[in-house]
């Protein structure tokens, strides 16, 4: 088998009694709101972390699905490591999948976290400048968010220091 399957293949291969193994390395978000039957949801961070650990308990061929087939070729990637020969990539992923009408597991959608803190940042400036109307000094509320933004990441940056001062400590 090529390491990239098109549509079709992967479609004619599960059918067969020596299906390969599909695992869907999308967020548990994206899994959730549609996803192929049978496919299990490891996350690529996950993979990340596990991958010999996991590339050890899969006893089939692999195939690797994303949306878009990116996400996946970076799992090969990370699985040709282990010295796997036997992954695959979906060509095109679950958008391929979907337009070709191969059968989905539909859930219910869900916003991914980045688009929820766009909406909720939006809020605030929106809320900001409409009650700056009314009360003049609201209008700081819209400039927060830069501020909050900074305030985040350098208590981010001061932690990430911490915790690489408390493992230097440890390892000596």
């Amino acid at each position: 088998m090529p390491a990239r399957l098109d549509v079709a293949t992967r479609r004619d291969w599960i059918a067969s009694s020596d299906g390969p193994r599909a695992l869907d390395v999308r967020t548990a978000t994206e899994f959730t709101t549609v996803h192929i039957p049978g496919s299990y949801n490891v996350p690529l961070d996950l993979l990340r972390e596990h991958r010999d650990e996991l590339s050890r308990h899969l006893d089939a061929d692999i195939v690797l699905v994303c949306r878009s087939g990116a996400r996946a070729g970076q799992a090969e990637t990370l699985l040709a490591e282990t010295a796997r020969p036997d992954v695959h990539v979906l060509d095109g992923g679950l958008l391929a999948w979907q337009t070709a009408g191969a059968p989905v597991n539909d859930g219910f959608a869900r916003w991914d976290l980045e688009r929820q803190v766009r909406l909720v940042a939006g809020g605030l400036v929106l809320t900001g400048v409409l009650a700056s109307v009314l009360v003049p000094n609201m209008k700081w509320l819209s400039a927060t968010r830069p501020s909050l933004r900074l305030l985040t990441m350098r208590a981010w940056l001061a932690a990430d220091r911490a915790r690489s001062l408390t493992l230097v400590g440890q390892n000596t």
